[in-house]
């Protein structure tokens, strides 16, 4: 006696083709969002560092009584870590640095990023 049989265990084309579609549907929708917060961490990590990088640099002043000759005398004199990174170039060697009226008193006065483009409220990086 053979057993009964089964129908055939599976997904039909059909069945797949609409988990798919609706897949893709999901993502279409969420990319462009998961981009749109990416971007906005990079901004808020950069605002961040700049803040930092300054306040080592007015502390710095306030110590020595003039200006780093450049931001790895920041990291050598112990007043930061180590450079930060600039979040939307990547790069450590991209700060745009300032510096201050007086040339006695050293070479960074202000900092600011290097990458090109506008932040997420129209205000290019190089501003901030």
């Amino acid at each position: 006696m053979r057993p009964p049989q089964r129908p055939g265990r599976g997904f039909t084309v059909i069945e797949l083709i609409v988990v798919l579609a609706v897949i893709g549907l999901l993502l279409s929708i969420v990319a462009p969002r998961y981009a749109r917060h990416v971007d906005r961490s990079r901004e808020t990590v950069l605002r961040q560092n700049l803040a930092a990088v300054r306040d080592a640099i007015d502390k710095f002043y306030a110590d020595r009584g003039r200006y780093p000759a450049d931001l790895d005398e920041l990291a050598r004199e112990r007043y930061l870590r180590e450079v930060p990174m600039d979040p939307i170039t990547d790069r450590r060697d991209s700060w745009l640095v300032q510096a201050p009226r007086a040339p006695q008193q050293g070479g960074v006065f202000e900092v600011h990023s290097g990458a090109g483009g506008q932040a997420s409220d129209g205000t290019p990086y190089a501003s901030w």
